[in-house]
């Protein structure tokens, strides 16, 4: 079906990137502002990701289990907290609030945990051997986890709206528009990804070899500058007021059309559907037809009897009678759950570097050659790195060569990027195993906790996960978004972040099953000791490269289907 959305911004004549010189609303003039504050907030958030699982284990002594849930568990909960800031977002405050106040409660969230690197009372006293630790005190962790939350609150306001509110700054109601549109998905992930490239190597840098207050206070400043971007450009924006609970809606659609689940609705019967002129309409004249799909939903809009419509033509009881638009656009969210659910087989990969990876590089020689020497945290640059260079070529390289070469749109379809990046998620868990079998291999060879093997083993492991993300996580952030309508784009936005929050969730579940299985009767467990070099790591990525496969399968043979052919 195709969606045509209304905007007020005015047209752009460029297609790529062009600064505006229109002194209207809207369009790429609002754009930089956006991405300036993005970058800034972006920069700020991955220093902290980026070197938490370090910062947990060198300095609150975290380790094992224990630290892999606190890290998955906090990535989750940043992730679920976008479907309340999407509500927030849509019922009250509208986009531009949401962003603002998410972005406050990042800032009070980032020196929370800048003052826990600051006041040595508030983390545990440090090793005196590798494997004798003291543990932190509740209160000492509670500390840490309000900073956290905060965090986690302020990126529910952020994630959901973010993409969407730079959305709003394009007409799509035309074949330039969305090719805008797409462009600003792909400036959107490369414009942060350059200023992370840029910064945070010197973040993390100044973090793991000079001084962890100055390495957050860093990203702290950056959270504030942010801020100040985004207030500067106020007036350049199109700022859209809450249009209502698009959930609420849902919910009402699901229980209409089980309290009429007895309508018959096939060829030949006649039914009149509840479908008003609404003050919506006037403001965005293209509004989503009927659909031949989930017909069975189609039940909610039917008018049984005169008695539904009160005297105003209204219905008297919105729980048993809802309108086609209201039916629609939960059709709109059920059509892209079998994407969604695949979506969350790619994330889960993503989320395994984060934990793991850098685990491995802490137990790694972490000189590449003899003088140039790698920091754990650097690791994760590795997959900003690939995805950006990935971007840069298909955008400014690859699309105007062939568009010459072939006359004619050479862009890779949805399905085949989503596709191509299930693939890159499967090899990097098979890579990820061969090298943790060599670094456990060597480490044990040798009698040591670090193994001799050079830290830049990783690299193809980081790469391929930031492929991953290039190929598949941008595909279905534009798929998300575009077979949303407008007023849904925040929904978009909270449920891609959703999938990641399912991702972390369940990655966190299959390590304790598989610590919990394989350490039955007194074996040593595969995950979760405080030496690598105990466990088998290889193993578990052999597991999760498994259920990348049946990913690939499901996604090729039934997700795909629901995917539109438009190319992207």
């Amino acid at each position: 079906m195709a969606l045509d959305s209304s905007s007020h911004s005015p047209s752009i004549k460029d297609e790529d990137f062009p600064p505006s010189t229109s002194k209207r609303p809207g369009g790429w003039r609002a754009i930089k502002y956006i991405l300036g504050n993005e970058s800034f907030e972006k920069l700020a958030s991955m220093s902290l990701i980026a070197n938490l699982t370090l910062y947990l284990h060198s300095k609150y002594n975290l380790e094992g289990i224990f630290l892999v849930n606190v890290v998955t568990i906090w990535s989750g909960s940043s992730n679920i907290s976008s479907i309340a800031g999407a509500v927030v977002s849509d019922v009250y405050l509208g986009r531009f609030l949401t962003l603002l106040f998410g972005s406050i409660s990042s800032l009070l969230g980032m020196g929370t945990i800048a003052l826990t690197a600051a006041i040595p009372n508030l983390k545990p006293p440090a090793c005196h051997e590798p494997s004798i630790c003291e543990q932190p005190q509740h209160w000492q962790l509670a500390v840490l986890f309000i900073g956290l939350a905060l965090l986690a609150i302020g990126a529910g306001g952020i994630r959901p709206c973010n993409i969407a509110f730079g959305a709003d700054q394009f007409d799509t109601r035309t074949e330039r528009g969305r090719a805008q549109l797409e462009s600003f998905f792909n400036w959107w992930y490369f414009s942060f990804t350059i200023a992370l490239l840029i910064a945070l190597t010197g973040v993390v840098y100044v973090q793991t070899n000079i001084s962890w207050v100055v390495g957050f206070a860093i990203p702290t400043a950056c959270l504030a500058f942010s801020i100040l971007i985004f207030l500067i450009g106020r007036h350049t924006y199109i700022i859209r007021k809450p249009q209502g609970s698009v959930f609420l809606d849902m919910v009402k659609v699901i229980n209409a059309s089980i309290k009429k689940r007895k309508v018959n609705l096939r060829e030949g019967t006649d039914h009149t559907f509840y479908n008003p002129p609404t003050n919506e309409e006037l403001e965005e004249p293209n509004q989503l037809q009927m659909t031949d799909r989930f017909n069975c939903l189609n039940k909610a809009a039917v008018i049984i009897d005169s008695g539904e419509l009160n005297s105003q033509g209204q219905p008297t009881n919105s729980w048993r009678l809802c309108s086609m638009q209201q039916v629609e656009q939960l059709k709109c969210l059920v059509g892209i759950v079998p994407v969604w659910c695949s979506a969350i087989g790619c994330f889960v990969v993503m989320d395994q570097q984060s934990t793991f990876g850098i685990l491995q590089a802490i137990q790694m020689n972490e000189y590449v050659g003899s003088h140039f020497k790698i920091p754990p945290a650097w690791m994760g640059i590795t997959s900003m790195i690939a995805l950006s260079i990935w971007i840069f070529i298909y955008q400014r390289l690859y699309l105007p060569r062939s568009r010459k070469i072939m006359k004619r749109d050479t862009r890779i379809t949805t399905k085949e990027k989503i596709r191509i990046g299930i693939v890159m998620s499967i090899l990097c868990m098979v890579v990820a195993g061969i090298v943790e079998k060599k670094r456990r291999e060597s480490a044990l060879k040798h009698g040591s906790l670090v193994s001799p093997l050079s830290i830049g083993f990783l690299l193809p492991q980081f790469v391929l996960s930031g492929l991953t993300e290039a190929f598949a996580a941008v595909a279905i952030m534009e798929f998300f978004t575009i077979q949303m309508p407008e007023s849904m784009r925040s929904v978009a936005g909270a449920v891609f972040f959703l999938s990641l929050s399912i991702a972390s969730y369940l990655s966190s579940l299959i390590v304790n099953i598989i610590h919990s299985v394989t350490g039955k009767n007194g074996r040593s467990p595969w995950l979760g000791g405080h030496d690598l070099n105990k466990d088998r790591l290889d193993y578990y990525y052999y597991i999760i490269a498994s259920l990348g496969a049946i990913n690939f399968v499901y996604f090729t043979f039934f997700a795909s289907k629901y995917v539109t052919s438009g190319k992207l």
